[in-house]
This record gives structure tokens, sequence and C-alpha cells, in this order.
């Protein structure tokens, strides 16, 4: 086999990468560049978090990180949405979920996100933040913007 045919006959790999992104941070935009290069197509999921209570709405926030995306990255998609991020997941055949980690609390957290997730068919990859942007939250972000 040539490696165009391998390349021909490979399944394309979907990822999508769910957060509230309020705001969404030069970390998530790390994130969802370092996805790019490990899946063919990346889906930044902006969703609503019932513990959380974001800004301003989840469109608002998808238009928002829509327009910090290089227009050169035709492999990134942006959606809102309010559910499941499995659900999503399963209606749009998107095989893996990503997930930034900053530190051992985030892959705590995550870890059991992911386990959860897993037991509904999708598994996910952490992406460890890069070290000089692993204390930027969107948390941190917002209390210096007010």
């Amino acid at each position: 086999m040539s490696s165009d045919e391998g390349v021909r006959d490979r399944v394309r790999v979907r990822a999508v990468y769910p957060g509230t992104f309020d705001p969404f941070t030069p970390g998530h935009l790390n994130v969802v560049n370092r996805a790019r290069d490990l899946f063919d197509e990346v889906v930044v999921l902006v969703a609503v978090n019932s513990t959380k209570h974001p800004s301003v709405s989840e469109e608002e926030r998808a238009a928002a990180v829509r327009a910090v995306l290089p227009v050169e990255w035709t492999s990134v998609t942006v959606a809102a949405w309010s559910g499941l991020t499995s659900t999503y997941c399963r209606r749009h055949g998107i095989g893996v979920i990503v997930r930034g980690v900053r530190n051992t609390t985030d892959l705590w957290t995550e870890h059991q996100l992911a386990a959860m997730n897993q037991s509904l068919g999708v598994p996910t990859v952490f992406l460890p933040a890069q070290p000089e942007l692993a204390a930027v939250s969107s948390t941190a972000v917002r209390s210096l913007g007010r």
C-alpha cells in the first residue's frame, strides 16, 4: 500500500472541545490549535453549564470565539449547545472529546467527567496547558476585566 492509499483510507476523526468559554482565553486558543494537529476537524462547543453563570448567552460567547479564531483554521468550527456533550457527539458523528488541563485540580475534575463520557461511549483526550498559560483561567480573566 502506498502512503497515498493510507491517507485516503484513513478514518477521519472529529473532536469536540467543550466549555463555557466565558471568556475564551489564550489557553483555550492554544488547546484548539494543538487539537487541530491531532484531529481532522475540531468543534469548539460553547456549552450551557447549570453550575456556572456566564456574563453573556452561549450564542454571544460562540460569536466571540469565532471572532478570535484565525480564518485559515478551516478545520475548526464553533457551535452553541445546551445538553450533554456526549449527546452532541453522537448526533454529529464526533468520536472524541478534548479537554485542556492546567493543574492537578483540573485533572481530577476532568477525569471524573471523562469517566462519565467514556461510559456514554465517547472517550476523552487531555491536553496539558502550556506552562506559560497554565495560570490563565476564564475566572481570572473575568476578574481582571471588572
